[in-house]
Parts: structure tokens; sequence; C-alpha cells
């Protein structure tokens, strides 16, 4: 509920600003008119600025380029029967991928700098004490439906905005992956535990096997608008 008032309250402040005169200035953290700060922990109007992503072209590279994150922009695959990438990029990350780098597009991308910045590596921090240096995942970009029905909406994988993710690597070489570690002793299961939350706090829905047994073995994270977090 408070997330819907704050989406309702938060174009009717953004109008005020248009109107307000020049001196009344907020910081650009408060500001949801100021491009997101993707070097910066996300606050109060980091999933508004992102939810403003998807429906503004061109408002998530200028994000990029303000924070002065290197972003490869590849081209178009215009959105045809509920599939294609309006503005796909390689997902940018410091860690080493397996199989290769997926993609994604950019406001998915976005998220995804915030969260492994600000979320997956402060739990490995906190449950680990040492850095996540590597990801193993199962792709982003699939023209299906949902749990691959014939029938039903589109997966948010249609449109390259979700990517599932089934294990990490540690800086001392260990792997820690689902479902092996999810239910196994600690640090290992209090570390996953942890990188589900933190995923919860800039995804629109985050799935992993406390859902149901298609996401046993992986993490699902997507922009959609679910609003799920288990």
């Amino acid at each position: 509920m408070r997330r819907r008032v704050l989406l309702i309250l938060l174009p009717v402040l953004a109008l005020l600003l248009l109107v307000l005169p020049r001196a009344v200035m907020l910081p650009p953290a408060w500001n949801p008119l100021a491009p997101l700060d993707l070097r910066e922990p996300p606050g109060l109007l980091t999933r508004y600025k992102l939810s403003r992503m998807a429906r503004e072209p061109g408002l998530c590279a200028a994000s990029f380029a303000h924070s002065g994150i290197p972003l490869q922009a590849l081209p178009t695959q215009p959105i045809r029967d509920g599939c294609g990438i309006a503005e796909p990029v390689r997902l940018p990350t410091e860690l080493r991928l397996s199989p290769s780098v997926p993609v994604v597009n950019c406001p998915f991308a976005a998220a995804w700098v915030i969260f492994e910045r600000h979320g997956l590596q402060r739990a490995a921090d906190r449950a680990l004490g040492q850095q996540v240096t590597g990801m193993r995942h199962l792709g982003s970009y699939n023209c299906r439906n949902v749990y691959h029905r014939e029938g039903g909406r589109r997966s948010q994988h249609a449109t390259a905005n979700a990517l599932d993710i089934a294990g990490f690597t540690i800086a001392d070489g260990r792997s820690i992956g689902l479902p092996r570690d999810w239910d196994g002793p600690p640090p290992a299961n209090t570390f996953l535990r942890a990188v589900r939350d933190e995923a919860c706090r800039v995804f629109g829905a985050v799935l992993g096997p406390d859902y149901n047994a298609a996401h046993r073995d992986h993490f699902h994270l997507d922009r959609g608008g679910w609003g799920v977090c288990r």
C-alpha cells in the first residue's frame, strides 16, 4: 500500500519541481527528475527512477553516462508478438560470468549495477567476509511464455527484463549455488538468503526456492511489476 501511495505522489512532486523557482532545488538523490546515480546505494526514489527508464527511451543510457559507468549498447530488437529488446545492452558487471555475458534491456542493467555494488557484494562481505568474483547464470532473453506454457502471458525473459542466477564464486575460489546450499549449513545458506533479500530492494520480482519447485535451482530476478519477494 505504501509503495502505491509513493508511486502516486512522486509524479505530483515532479510536476511541482517544474513550476517551482530555480532557487528551490532538491539534492539529486531526492529529485525525481534528476538522473539516477548508479554509484549510489538504493534510496527512496530508486525504484521510481528505474520505472521511468522503462517508459522514457534514452533515460537509462543517460544515467549510465551520468554515473561514469561504461555501457555496451547493441542494436535494437523490435518488439513483435511480445518478444524483443527495446534497449539491448551487455550486462554491465565486474564479475566473471558463465557461460557468457547475457544481453538484457537497459533498465534491467541499471538495476543490476545497483544490486551488484550495494546488495550482492554487501551480502558477501557480511556473511562470508569476502567478495563475489564470479556468477553462473541460466540466461536472460528467451522469447517464451511463463513456465513455457502454450497459453498465457509472456515471460519477462521475452523482453530481456529478467535474469536467472544459479550460483556464485567467491574470492577464495569456493562455489556457492542453488539448490545445494540453500538448505545447507551457514554461512553459505546465510549468504544466499541475504542475496535474495538484497535483490528485493531493487528488482520488481525475486523468485527462488521458497517460491515454488520451478525455482528451486535458481534465483529469478526481473524488473516487472509483481512486487514478489520469495
